[in-house]
């Protein structure tokens, strides 16, 4: 039942990135209290609540940026707030600005399956790349239901 809940809000998240979501609400939609899910969450898939949305609007402006949208757009497009803080965690997560990034070929990536493309172009934090094997998933929760 705990990762049940938990995969309710992370499926929130998912699908409603570009709204205004807090821990609150994400935790109402895990029917736990705010300080609970965030312990849970961060125990479960390996970073906080609000680590984990701020990847996927990451990810979502990256498709937007190789579509050719300004970053100011693509910023306010997932539901970043600030520029500033959206650029500072693109860096830490890309490894390159969103102008650098916007700026670079993608052909590679336009040429993949869009399912392929996702996969080999989601942003992980640093730590998280030079910590795992190339083969092991980054999905604690795969280990852990797997462990049990």
């Amino acid at each position: 039942m705990h990762l049940t809940c938990l995969r309710r809000a992370r499926d929130l998240m998912d699908r409603d990135f570009a709204l205004p979501l807090d821990v609150p609400t994400m935790a109402r939609h895990a029917l736990m209290s705010p300080a609970h899910f965030s312990r849970s969450f961060r125990e479960a898939y390996g970073e906080t609540p609000y680590g984990y949305l701020m990847t996927r609007r990451i990810e979502r402006s990256m498709a937007l940026l190789r579509g050719g949208a300004t970053v100011t757009d693509a910023c306010m497009a997932v539901g970043a707030t600030s520029l500033g803080s959206f650029s500072s965690r693109f860096h830490e997560l890309v490894g390159q600005t969103p102008s650098q990034y916007r700026a670079a070929q993608h052909a590679a990536v336009v040429a993949m399956p869009t399912c392929v493309a996702h996969a080999q172009t989601r942003p992980q934090p640093r730590g998280l790349k030079a910590q795992r094997h190339p083969q092991q998933s980054t999905i604690r929760e795969a280990v852990a239901v797997t462990a049990a």
